[in-house]
């Protein structure tokens, strides 16, 4: 599932006329990153919902084969992170999925970082595994941080006035049960709340650079590290 139904407010004016999953980094779009992660995972087929300017987002992805896309329309009504997975969930049968956030971009180490995510997804312990990036670390970071991430694996939020050294870089494996008996609108956040108080919420830390492309500035930060990066000369 990749989750491409934002509005994209912070990265205005650049998204005034076109989708924030659209805009490019690095010479591809960030919905492209999160797409190309996908296929080099062994994923054939995957979901994106849309909202804001769908019709560019149907067209970019129209012929993609490595996954084919299919698309969740919520041009009536955004639904939220957790609504609209819920919307769609049936496809993804009783096995856990990948969602993914498509504004997000991470380059990896010596492996695909989604392959060692559902490598230690362990469904008899986890009924959610995210990927993590140090926040110091983590390119266009600009809060507190997300998690805790606990020597067995466990995630916790912090409390107030902790500062948690890890960011969610918008990638997780989730169990399509998580989503029954939800509301049509509501947030990822409410099933990862739940997941920590039943001792079910793990993380895994990601091998390689994360780069959070929430605003302009963060944009350009991501531009040079790519740069630096992908193409050194």
């Amino acid at each position: 599932m990749v989750l491409a139904a934002g509005l994209g407010t912070r990265m205005r004016p650049l998204t005034n006329e076109r989708p924030k999953p659209l805009i490019p980094c690095g010479g591809k779009t960030l919905l492209d990153w999160n797409l190309d992660a996908l296929a080099q995972a062994g994923a054939t087929e995957a979901v994106a919902n849309v909202h804001y300017l769908p019709d560019q987002i149907i067209a970019h992805v129209r012929d993609r084969a490595a996954p084919r896309i299919t698309i969740s329309d919520e041009r009536e009504r955004i639904l939220d992170s957790g609504g609209g997975i819920g919307k769609v969930v049936a496809r993804f049968g009783d096995q856990p999925f990948f969602s993914l956030n498509a504004d997000t971009i991470w380059l990896d180490g010596p492996r695909s970082n989604l392959e060692r995510l559902a490598e230690a997804f362990d469904p008899e312990r986890m009924d959610v595994l995210l990927l993590l990036a140090s926040s110091v670390t983590t390119i266009g970071w600009g809060n507190r941080g997300d998690f805790f991430l606990e020597q067995d694996g466990r995630l916790r939020r912090p409390q107030k006035h902790e500062v948690a050294p890890f960011a969610y870089t918008g990638a997780a494996i989730l169990k399509p049960q998580l989503f029954a008996n939800r509301p049509e609108i509501f947030s990822l956040n409410q099933i990862f709340n739940e997941a920590q108080a039943a001792g079910r919420l793990y993380g895994l830390r990601l091998d390689g650079i994360f780069m959070h492309v929430g605003t302009p500035e963060a944009l350009a930060e991501a531009e040079v590290a790519l740069r630096l990066h992908v193409d050194p000369g």
